[in-house]
């Protein structure tokens, strides 16, 4: 509170475009300790506006006008307020007060710490158990007879930014761990992410070696051996460095690097080329720039959202995560995954892969489990890339955002395979940035022990899923192909979209509209209610009349003459398929298939064609059109970078 200058200020004029205003609300500013609360003069409505101050990314004073001062309240969920104040003086101290406020300079300033929602002691302290990551590590057969749990790390001897408890090959001594450890950056060594049960290969990660031009480490050759023996069906490993291998090469000099395939002999080396966290936040920053525009032509759109890169950023980060999932569910070869530190592209790529190849990381739960384990305890640096303390600007960048928006990809591409829709993905982003909640607070696990947040802090997690009816999406099916197996998505350049809903939060020059998700969430809703009551009015009428209710046969005719043709709209190149609707003859099979049928009392329907491409195999889901949803599944066009294996634009 000492920080504020003025806490109230009246006749105050605030614009929020990010809501479809177009005229300013005139009403009162308030600045608390942790927010800044605008109230609406209008007795009718009185509707509150509430920015979080660690939500603020720039507080900008333009100069003043006769009508008063002008203040524009930038937030790191893509929101922007103009706040018009008649009095510069006030203007002058609610600048201030709100640079300081935005800018915290200890943790102890921050929101988490005096949050204190309606839960006991209790309660707090199972919220941090919500994710159990041993369970995690369990479900996918961990540990086993090829990996088991290493006590190297306990009370973070070897790496102090790795969590205390990691798998590493069995045959991997201690002596070979703190070798390893020794010979990589950060002391980040070679530790398991994830286990694939069917082809017993494993994503590992870890950070660069400290190999300059020649040097090596016997005991770093040891661990990468043992990667390779815990999976008997291989001889040898990909090693996935996914900095672009200029980048690499330029580290060498500083005595870094990357492995050398004359001392490893049994690894390979691939580069994948994701850019450093420099040019990501100068991308991001392009394409916010794009979206405040305002009324651009169509021209002007597109030129800026190619001049920022930030799609061929997005498509960098999931090629990564292709590449690796074809190599361990295609090949069944394990992959060893790093970058520089192996705490920011390393955990894009890993998270990513573990997407693809697990459909328990596409539901609620395992999404959480996955940002939890690949995120939040292998140490990403959460304070300095969302700027959660007032420090060093070069060290924030958008690392988390873009995994999030490859997850939002891919379920642009394949609706029916995730449990969430793209709220539950900016309610992440949104916890992310706020500080609300102790979850993504500090840069490793052992930092956040030594701030004893699980005893001053609240998770995020169990208040997530108390809201998970609202992060439903209706299409998902367990059982749809849609959500089992290996995900394959197309990641030519023209499958790539815009996230509107993160960065256009609202159209401006229109009121919002309800969204599909929601309508086909109160379809679904209605459906369900109607279906009840079906089910009671049947139960009645057999208690009333002692017989069970029998359906009436209704046969539906089937038209077999008109074709129906793909109808194209948009950008995207229609694909080559064959005629939707079967021959005659099959028709007429159906039929006779669905006559012998009919005997059943039920109400039966006739049978409905499966869509056949060509060269469609039909027990080989990836090279067809998902047959219950009936929304094209993209998996056979799938390319990682080309039919080499190797995508130029990355090299």
């Amino acid at each position: 509170m000492e920080h504020i200058r003025t806490p109230k200020v009246e006749q105050v004029r605030l614009l929020d475009r990010s809501a479809g205003q177009r005229k300013a609300s005139v009403g009162t500013l308030y600045l608390s300790a942790t927010h800044t609360i605008f109230v609406e003069n209008n007795p009718e409505t009185r509707r509150e506006t509430w920015v979080l101050h660690s939500m603020v990314s720039s507080v900008e004073r333009p100069p003043s006008t006769p009508t008063g001062s002008q203040l524009i309240l930038r937030c790191k969920d893509f929101r922007v307020f103009h706040i018009f104040i008649p009095q510069e003086r006030d203007s002058v101290d609610v600048h201030a007060s709100l640079v300081r406020l935005s800018r915290p300079e200890k943790y102890s300033e921050l929101y988490c710490l005096s949050f204190n929602p309606n839960v006991n002691k209790e309660e707090r302290e199972e919220s941090w158990n919500f994710t159990d990551l041993t369970a995690d590590y369990k479900r996918m057969g961990v540990p086993n007879n090829l990996w088991v749990a290493t006590a190297a790390n306990s009370e973070y001897r070897v790496c102090d930014t790795y969590p205390s408890e990691l798998f590493v090959p069995k045959s991997a001594t201690p002596a070979i761990i703190v070798g390893s450890s020794r010979f990589r950056s950060r002391g980040r060594f070679p530790a398991l992410s994830y286990f694939h049960q069917d082809t017993l290969a494993a994503v590992c990660r870890c950070s660069q070696p400290l190999s300059g031009f020649s040097g090596r480490s016997q005991e770093d050759e040891m661990m990468l051996q043992a990667v390779m023996k815990s999976n008997p069906g291989s001889d040898y490993i990909y090693v996935v460095d996914t900095r672009p291998k200029l980048n690499a090469m330029a580290n060498r000099a500083a005595g870094k690097g990357y492995e050398n395939e004359d001392h490893y002999t049994n690894i390979k080396l691939q580069f994948i080329g994701i850019e450093n966290i420099h040019v990501m936040r100068s991308s991001q920053q392009k394409i916010i720039d794009v979206g405040e525009m305002r009324a651009p032509s169509m021209t002007d759109f597109l030129w800026g959202l190619e001049n920022s890169g930030w799609l061929k950023h997005i498509k960098a980060v999931l090629d990564a995560g292709v590449f690796i999932a074809r190599a361990v569910a295609d090949e069944g070869i394990s992959v060893l995954v790093h970058c520089s530190d192996g705490w920011d592209r390393t955990a894009q790529a890993c998270s990513v892969a573990s997407i693809l190849l697990d459909p328990y990381y596409r539901t609620i739960k395992g999404l959480m489990a996955l940002i939890e384990k690949d995120w939040v305890s292998f140490g990403h640096k959460f304070s300095h890339r969302y700027a959660h303390l007032d420090g060093d600007p070069k060290e924030v960048s958008p690392v988390i955002d873009q995994f999030l928006e490859c997850v939002w990809q891919l379920s642009e591409q394949f609706p029916c395979a995730f449990e969430f829709n793209e709220r539950f993905l900016i309610a992440i982003h949104t916890h992310v940035y706020s500080c609300q909640y102790g979850t993504f607070l500090g840069n490793c696990q052992k930092e956040r022990r030594d701030m004893r947040l699980c005893e001053r802090s609240h998770s995020v997690w169990p208040q997530l899923w108390k809201d998970r009816a609202e992060y439903a999406n209706p299409l998902y099916k367990a059982e749809l192909s849609q959500s089992q197996g290996v995900l394959r998505p197309n990641t030519t350049p023209y499958c790539f979209k815009m996230w509107k809903g993160l960065y256009n939060h609202v159209e401006k020059s229109t009121p919002p509209r309800q969204s599909p998700a929601d309508f086909l969430a109160a379809v679904k809703e209605e459906s369900q209610q109607l279906e009840e009551e079906l089910t009671n009015h049947q139960e009645r009428i057999a208690t009333l009349t002692g017989k069970p209710i029998i359906w009436e046969k209704v046969e539906v005719p089937r038209r077999t003459t008109s074709r129906l043709w793909q109808r194209h709209s948009g950008p995207d190149p229609p694909t080559t398929f064959t005629d939707p609707i079967t021959s005659p003859a099959q028709d007429t099979e159906t039929a006779n298939q669905n006559k012998t049928q009919s005997k059943d009392p039920a109400l039966t329907l006739p049978l409905r064609p499966h869509t056949q491409l060509k060269g469609h195999d039909p027990d080989d889901l990836s090279t067809c059109s998902d047959l219950e949803s009936g929304v094209a599944d993209l998996s056979s066009r799938s390319s990682s970078g080309g039919d080499d294996g190797k995508d130029v634009d990355l090299e």
